[in-house]
């Protein structure tokens, strides 16, 4: 197809129709678009943005560039959760087990890390043996066998959002609003859902740092779900520090199944609990929020949620063995503290610095094709708002060697910042809840 009028048009302000977008989906997923061509388009998108109508075309475009997940013969509801990306959310890792152990079945599809974000693919790859890159088929039977499933996005689903997405990331589109709702509402879509619940961050580590794009996110979200009979519930949630104290993929998952005993940080599990809430009450499992927290607490105290993420790595070849053990997981070779420099308060724990230097010590990548060590990170322990002493631990470096620890403390001394008052108070962890019928807000940031 003649890609130059389409790119100038969207260049000077104009707007695709709803076919353009779909033969241009169609032409890029099989290879007649080349990636310069396609990344001058979304550049030109960045800038000048698109209207509702081209957004809701574009995300059929994807949806239909590739196959379903067809789940309609299952009687159970049919729900997943999308994060926009954050610093230790190994949320997923203990969501899902969680509502799947609760009647809900969870087709959850997830990313890989890249840049500063790290990526549930890549902490589930870190268990011995697992395998994200299940067909479909593959994934409908472990959902109609467990009612749980955790993949990444297969060649089936999507393809010309699969291309589009890893070329955004190469050429800094990646904040454009109709991009990102595009990309994540054509994967869920394919998914067969009944329901949808996001997990829109923001603060100083998330892609959108500012309140009103990450509503606007959220907004535009809901209502593409809407539109396709699939009901979409968003919570904002703090990212101007590191969720729990693990960042770094196996770090992460052992955090996660100490969440799934109970036993995990408490913002952790109250993100978590904020997240099955409504996902409970979507599938019509649970009548109140009350009721779908308590539902939530007996799961993780009866050990049923950690029984089925057990069953769900067992099925998808990994170690089962590290939910009874963690220490299964891959362990550094070498480990630092970082104590405190002075004394005084701990005004900021930045999770981008925290995140860009796991990648720093390798475990992270800035490609997807960088290989990675799956034992490095940090493990935070400070948190903004507490009274520190010099030479207090607050956090640990685990890494391959002991050079690579000493760049990891370089990193904590820049992102942990000890100041002789707080300048700002921490965001709220849960702040605003935004559905079809409009935005409520849950809490404000205290003094």
């Amino acid at each position: 197809m003649l890609m130059r009028p389409l790119i100038a048009r969207k260049r000077d302000g104009g707007r695709l129709a709803h076919g353009e977008w779909r033969h241009l989906m169609q032409a890029y997923a099989a290879g007649d678009v080349p990636d310069y061509q396609m990344a001058a388009l979304a550049m030109a998108i960045y800038v000048q943005g698109m209207d509702p109508d081209e957004t809701s075309a574009l995300t059929d475009a994807m949806l239909r560039s590739g196959r379903c997940l067809d789940l309609a013969h299952l009687t159970a509801p049919r729900l997943d959760k999308h994060s926009t990306g954050g610093v230790g959310d190994k949320v997923s890792l203990v969501l899902a087990p969680l509502v799947a152990s609760l009647g809900v079945v969870v087709p959850m599809m997830s990313g890989r890390g890249l840049g500063h974000t790290g990526g549930t693919l890549d902490k589930l790859e870190s268990i011995p043996g697992f395998r994200t890159d299940l067909s479909l088929d593959a994934a409908r039977r472990q959902l109609e066998h467990l009612g749980c499933v955790l993949i990444g996005q297969t060649a089936e689903i999507a393809p010309a959002d699969r291309k589009l997405y890893a070329l955004r990331h190469a050429t800094a589109t990646v904040e454009a609003i109709p991009l990102i709702a595009a990309s994540i509402m054509s994967k869920k879509l394919a998914e067969g859902l009944t329901g949808l619940v996001l997990d829109v961050k923001r603060g100083s580590g998330a892609f959108l740092p500012e309140l009103e794009r990450g509503l606007e996110l959220a907004r535009t979200m809901i209502q593409l779900g809407a539109d396709r009979g699939c009901p979409t519930v968003a919570l904002l949630t703090a990212m101007d520090r590191p969720l729990g104290h693990a960042v770094g993929n196996a770090l992460e998952v052992e955090e996660a199944v100490l969440a799934l005993r109970g036993e995990g940080p408490a913002d952790l599990l109250e993100v978590t609990y904020a997240l099955g809430t409504e996902m409970l009450l979507l599938g019509g499992v649970a009548a109140t929020p009350a009721e779908a927290r308590a539902m939530q607490c007996d799961a993780i105290a009866s050990g049923r949620a950690a029984a089925v993420f057990q069953a769900v790595i067992e099925a998808q070849g990994g170690n089962p063995g590290v939910v009874d053990d963690p220490a299964a997981l891959p362990q550094a070779a070498a480990q630092g503290v970082f104590t405190a420099p002075r004394d005084g308060v701990v005004a900021r724990v930045e999770p981008r610095a925290l995140g860009n230097g796991v990648t720093a010590i390798g475990g992270g990548r800035t490609r997807i094709e960088d290989p990675m060590d799956p034992s490095a990170g940090f493990v935070v322990t400070a948190r903004p708002g507490s009274h520190v002493r010099r030479g207090e631990p607050l956090a640990t470096v685990h890494a391959r060697d002991h050079a690579t620890v000493q760049a990891g403390l370089r990193v904590l001394g820049e992102a942990i910042v000890i100041a002789d008052e707080m300048s700002e108070p921490p965001l709220p962890l849960v702040s605003h809840r935004v559905t079809a019928n409009g935005v409520e807000v849950l809490a404000t940031p205290s003094a």
